[in-house]
């Protein structure tokens, strides 16, 4: 069972007509509230050890998570790992990949360490593994190292790591979107403006290369990318509009509360204070 990746239409056949179908489509649409609910409701109404349980209980800790509720979705994550350990086994790649989902929800609590050493594990033991699936979670792990470290301030530490994922996955994809968004944010951090910039833009172009179904969970990352750049290079009026696009979609997708909408919306707070 293929999930949460990119697909092509006979991935998004065999999902259709069964049960996680519907909370799937929407939560790929960016309806985080349905999706969640809908989950929810199959979670609830199968048996415990059905391997649908474990899916639905997976796109109920995404959905959760995109609508800002953090703990929350860090528990269902808990709740799902048990799961996806009983039934799928603790190395299958589904269950790892569940767990890289679950330490980079770990960033929006302030957990920056255990993501950190939960990345590099996961990271591990996909590296030692074989295949485009192990490859991709070894991406997507770092990716969440990344973001660990630069949450950290270790952002040199950070730029060298994303530099080196990029160049081991050369697909323009979202993994390729984020790893590079990572990237910028090392720069920003370092205060290398410009080039976080650069990078930011290369961001950009990604993001609008990306199906629909793929862009919600990134909406306004390269906004608030560019605009902090922006406003390193002291470019304020620039820096401003971008923030407010940022914070925008990010209210309008993910609610008021997400990580992201709150960084969005410091950033504003940050730039409206050097304004006379």
């Amino acid at each position: 069972m293929k999930f949460f990746r990119p697909r092509g239409r006979g991935n998004a056949q065999r999902m259709t007509g069964t049960p996680v179908a519907e909370a799937k489509a929407l939560y790929e649409a960016g309806r985080y509230a349905e999706a969640e609910a809908e989950a929810r409701a199959v979670a609830r109404s199968r048996p415990r050890d059905d391997e649908y349980t474990a899916v639905a209980l997976n796109i109920a800790a995404l959905a959760t998570g995109a609508q800002g509720r953090h703990a929350d979705a860090l528990a269902t994550y808990d709740e799902a790992l048990s799961a996806f350990s009983r039934i799928f086994g603790a190395d299958q790649w589904l269950t790892l990949k569940l767990r890289s989902d679950r330490a980079q929800q770990m960033i929006s609590l302030g957990r920056y360490a255990e993501c950190e050493a939960e990345c590099a594990a996961i990271a591990e033991a996909a590296d030692r593994g074989t295949g485009p699936d192990m490859s991709l979670l070894a991406a997507a792990a770092r990716n969440g190292l990344v973001f660990a470290l630069n949450a950290q301030e270790r952002h040199q530490e950070a730029e060298a790591l994303a530099r080196e994922a990029l160049a081991a996955h050369r697909a323009r994809d979202r993994m390729s979107l984020v790893l590079r968004l990572g990237l910028a944010r090392s720069l920003n951090g370092q205060g290398r403006h410009k080039d976080a910039l650069t990078e930011a833009q290369r961001a950009g172009k990604l993001y609008r290369a990306l199906p629909a179904y793929q862009r919600h969970p990134d909406m306004g990352a390269v906004e608030l990318a560019v605009a902090t750049a922006l406003f390193g290079l002291r470019r304020v009026p620039d820096a401003r509009r971008r923030a407010a696009a940022a914070h925008d979609a990010c209210v309008a997708s993910f609610g008021p509360d997400h990580r992201r909408t709150v960084e969005a919306r410091t950033l504003l707070e940050r730039i409206d204070g050097t304004q006379p």
